[in-house]
């Protein structure tokens, strides 16, 4: 069976994956990670953080000033949908097409 990663989270025994014509394996995972688009497979969402923070935290992982994030978290929770109440909420507490969106503005 072939295993298809571009993200590293598990890295290839042998071979080689390209992305953008650059072998992933010869890149910071972290930095691979942010710079393609990827779903993870349910919600994905930190559940001890409230939904704002959840889409708060690439910007966090950018650098950006915690206010800067949240506010760029704000903007991103009205695009995928979800009113400004839906950020102050926990994961558990949307519905799971709620959950669903959340990710997208991640």
């Amino acid at each position: 069976m072939i295993q298809f990663d571009p993200v590293r989270m598990v890295d290839p025994t042998s071979g080689t994956i390209e992305v953008g014509g650059k072998d992933v394996t010869r890149q910071d995972a972290a930095e691979l990670r942010r710079s393609i688009g990827y779903v993870i497979q349910q919600s994905g969402l930190f559940p001890h953080r409230t939904v704002l923070d959840n889409i708060a935290t690439v910007p966090l992982l950018l650098g950006h000033g915690r206010r800067r994030a949240r506010a760029r978290a704000a903007e991103l929770l009205e695009t995928v949908g979800l009113s400004a109440d839906a950020g102050k909420h926990y994961p558990h507490q949307l519905s799971g097409g709620q959950q669903l969106g959340v990710p997208p503005g991640r």
